[in-house]
């Protein structure tokens, strides 16, 4: 599994929660393993602690996300560092379940579990992957989606770094929103444009 995949765990945390529209999905034992995918080995010592204990990396990551999309880079280098300082990982070479066409391991780094508990874990994981994704594509590829009220954060993979939405339907329904502005305006301007010389002879 390569290590930039990791940092999708990091985009999955940041969106339980919308504090815009007064949602959290992180309430249950149930949804930290969810958070967890296919990795069920470590899935299974979360508690109830694990709760708590992701929802406060989920607001420094949130925090992570924010200053990359304010063109702050510093700020959010400086910021996921301190969680991989706090949360380090233990990367090992893996290749025995994987062959190439040749019949040989497909030699490839993954992130070794020792972790104390579940947010340990996925904390290391998560930010593992998203340093190895801000250092390959850069800060600004870390995004807060632009179509209020919605705050979900995504990582930018297009080729041309105009991603500016979490999904296709926040991108339609920014839009049709901009669509209805626009309409709004050209009405408004219509009503409030002098008459003409037939309007003022009448």
């Amino acid at each position: 599994m390569e290590l930039a995949y990791y940092s999708d765990y990091a985009v999955r945390l940041v969106n339980s929660e919308q504090p815009e529209r007064g949602t959290d999905t992180l309430t249950s034992v149930e949804a930290v393993r969810a958070l967890f995918g296919p990795a069920q080995h470590t899935a299974r010592r979360a508690t109830e602690a694990d709760v708590t204990r992701l929802r406060a990396v989920r607001t420094r990551l949130r925090a992570i996300f924010e200053a990359a999309a304010a063109g702050d880079e510093v700020l959010a280098v400086d910021l996921l560092n301190a969680l991989l300082m706090e949360f380090p990982v233990s990367p090992q070479i893996s290749g025995h379940e994987t062959r190439d066409a040749d019949g040989r391991p497909d030699w490839h780094l993954h992130i070794a579990d020792h972790a104390a508990n579940a947010t340990a874990g996925y904390t290391a994981t998560a930010c593992m992957g998203l340093a190895v994704h801000l250092t390959e594509l850069g800060v600004d590829r870390l995004g807060s989606c632009q179509a209020a009220p919605c705050r979900n954060v995504y990582l930018d993979t297009s080729t041309n770094r105009s991603r500016r939405y979490c999904s296709d339907r926040c991108a339609t329904r920014a839009n049709v929103a901009a669509y209805r502005a626009r309409k709004r305006q050209e009405s408004a301007r219509g009503r409030t444009e002098p008459e003409g010389p037939e309007g003022a002879g009448a």
